[in-house]
């Protein structure tokens, strides 16, 4: 392989030690920007501030190397830079870069880039899109619930994010991101305590759009998760050994791909 070749297979390789090490350094890269994200909604002192400016610096460091490597390794660049993964990618460091590139942009330009870090979780995505993991492989049909639990909170993390940009300033009663989150989750739950409410026309519409999301998206995603439950505990877990299907139905004695023999019971 070239070195090409070789930057392409092991950012998308998840199997040879290599690409799991890189795999893994990336998903704790994202986890560690997803808490600078949240840590910056709290009132610090002025050197944990920068201090984790720095750290974003260097993240987002990281991040950009990483987009140059992918797109430089694709085999069709053109096709690569509109595929949603690479524009997840580009979103996540654009707001970073353009804060960088011009230090003195209206603050309210600067509190909409920071907002637009929230959609680094969707980095997330591009990790569940096949059952192969660090550690072996799960199940196609636990891969689903698990993506499907996922994108459930990929919807409270963006709609707390969006909201606490909407609020933060104007709402006594939101202090930040885990109250925020807190609001969240009590709305979409449909639970309502009343203790904070949007004050202001921005709040209002997150809010709309937040209940609109979760009556759409919620329950559809809550019933695949449970049909997806109700799935699993009628297989049995077993392997063929000819073809490697797993998943049979409980009462099956034989693969039904290939006819092997996967299962016999006899009595005593």
């Amino acid at each position: 392989m070239n070195l090409r070749e070789k930057i392409e297979f092991y950012l998308i390789d998840s199997e040879t030690v290599t690409g799991k090490i890189v795999d893994i350094f990336i998903i704790a890269l994202n986890l560690i920007a997803l808490i600078i994200f949240i840590l910056s909604t709290y009132k610090l002192d002025p050197e944990t501030e920068k201090n984790l400016w720095y750290s974003e610096l260097v993240i987002v460091s990281f991040f950009s190397i990483e987009y140059i490597l992918r797109l430089y390794g694709s085999k069709s660049r053109i096709k690569h830079f509109f595929e949603i993964y690479s524009v997840i990618d580009l979103i996540a460091i654009a707001p970073t870069i353009i804060i960088i590139l011009f230090p003195h942009i209206d603050i309210s330009v600067i509190s909409i880039l920071r907002v637009f870090k929230v959609f680094r979780i969707f980095r997330f995505l591009r990790f569940t899109k096949d059952p192969q993991f660090f550690f072996g492989t799960i199940n196609f049909h636990a891969l689903k619930v698990m993506r499907l639990l996922f994108t459930i909170f990929m919807i409270f993390f963006v709609s707390s994010g969006f909201f606490w940009w909407a609020e933060f300033e104007a709402n006594n009663n939101l202090s930040n991101f885990g109250d925020s989150f807190y609001y969240t989750v009590v709305t979409l739950t449909t639970v309502g305590f009343g203790d904070i409410t949007p004050v202001t026309e921005a709040g209002r519409w997150v809010t709309v759009l937040m209940i609109i999301s979760g009556i759409i998206l919620i329950p559809w995603q809550a019933g695949l998760v449970i049909r997806e439950w109700m799935y699993l505990s009628r297989k049995r877990d077993i392997e063929c050994k000819r073809c490697g299907l797993t998943g049979h139905d409980l009462d099956a004695s034989h693969c039904k791909h290939c006819g092997e023999l996967i299962y016999q019971k006899y009595e005593n």
